[in-house]
């Protein structure tokens, strides 16, 4: 069995490990516990977000910052300094009072992220968590967004039935295309069908709702996620097409919604030369930024996520970061907090 064990803890060698320091006969225990996480990878949750609350894992399109064979400046800058890197792009839903932990998608540095989790959630000492999460909210079957369910299978994590919620085509994706339906018929996950509309009960309060939104369907529909808790409610689309394509209405959409966590692949048109970037199936940065401009304020904020490695608001130094940061728009920072 090849890869990193989901639930184990990262260290310089085997004789270090602690899935090494069982003793035969002994069952691993379940106890709330510290546990290492590199500089890098270890969030860091604001002091006033206490209670239910939303944390954010990745920001980075399907493929990470930096992105696989590219030297652009800012994966060059994400390789020689791990505070502009990033995951892929997910938020976990935290339930402090239940122990619960929920990821939105499942990428592909899923083990990396559940170790950015290790403060909430409940760990086991000495050997593989079976049950890492309290569940996972998927959106697509697009690689970002997906492929860590791997991770959950026989050749690694060996998990016990996690929970997944998905669309109903993503559900039937999963359970009829190899490796997935292993991963069912081993009941490393369990999948379940989430009907727009209708909610998910999270723990202390909290809800997730999805809701279709329209994008590239190679595979399975798209859904996005609301977030519900005692004191705000977010609204998570990492993936959508131009806002020109949607038919509902996204007014009527975001109503009550505090907090939209969307969309940023791309920053404008120009930004993949040689490239159609509206064929790709996102809506710009500065479209977005003018479509939401008047509703900025006290009660509504908007984080752009899921940015393209070409994008150049990656860049804290960048003007096109520096306009979005003045016209009152954020760009998702791993380890931010929102409370819901």
């Amino acid at each position: 069995m090849g890869g990193l064990v989901v639930g184990c803890t990262v260290t310089p060698s085997p004789r270090d490990c602690a899935c090494e320091q069982v003793e035969p006969g002994l069952e691993p225990t379940t106890e709330p516990v510290a546990k290492p996480v590199a500089a890098s990878d270890r969030a860091v949750p604001e002091p006033a977000q206490l209670g239910p609350r939303l944390r954010i894992l990745g920001v980075a399109q399907d493929g990470g910052l930096p992105h696989i064979g590219c030297d652009c400046p800012r994966c060059d800058a994400a390789r020689s300094d791990p505070g502009r890197a990033s995951p892929v792009a997910s938020v976990a839903v935290i339930a402090p009072q239940s122990r619960g932990v929920w990821v939105v998608d499942a990428t592909p540095d899923l083990a990396r992220q559940l170790d950015m989790l290790a403060d909430v959630r409940e760990l086991v000492v000495g050997g593989v968590d079976r049950t890492p999460l309290s569940g996972i909210l998927l959106t697509h079957a697009h690689m970002g967004h997906y492929l860590g369910l791997a991770q959950l299978g026989y050749e690694a994590g060996s998990a016990d039935a996690v929970p997944v919620y998905a669309s109903a085509r993503m559900v039937e994706f999963l359970a009829t295309n190899a490796p997935w339906d292993q991963l069912v018929r081993l009941h490393n996950i369990e999948p379940s069908v989430a009907e727009p509309g209708g909610s998910v009960a999270l723990g202390d309060g909290l809800t997730a709702t999805p809701l279709l939104v329209p994008h590239r369907g190679e595979y399975t529909d798209t859904l996005g996620w609301y977030l519900a808790g005692p004191r705000k409610r977010a609204l998570y689309i990492p993936d959508t097409d131009p806002w020109a394509k949607w038919e509902l209405d996204i007014d009527a959409a975001l109503d009550g919604v505090q907090l939209l966590l969307v969309d940023g692949t791309f920053h404008d048109g120009d930004e993949l030369p040689g490239r159609d970037v509206s064929e790709i199936g996102h809506p710009l940065m500065v479209d977005t930024m003018e479509r939401f401009a008047d509703r900025l304020g006290p009660q509504f904020e908007l984080w752009f996520i899921h940015l393209n490695h070409s994008n150049p608001t990656l860049d804290p130094r960048s003007p096109q970061r520096r306009e979005l940061e003045q016209a009152g728009f954020v760009i998702a920072e791993v380890g931010r907090e929102y409370a819901l």
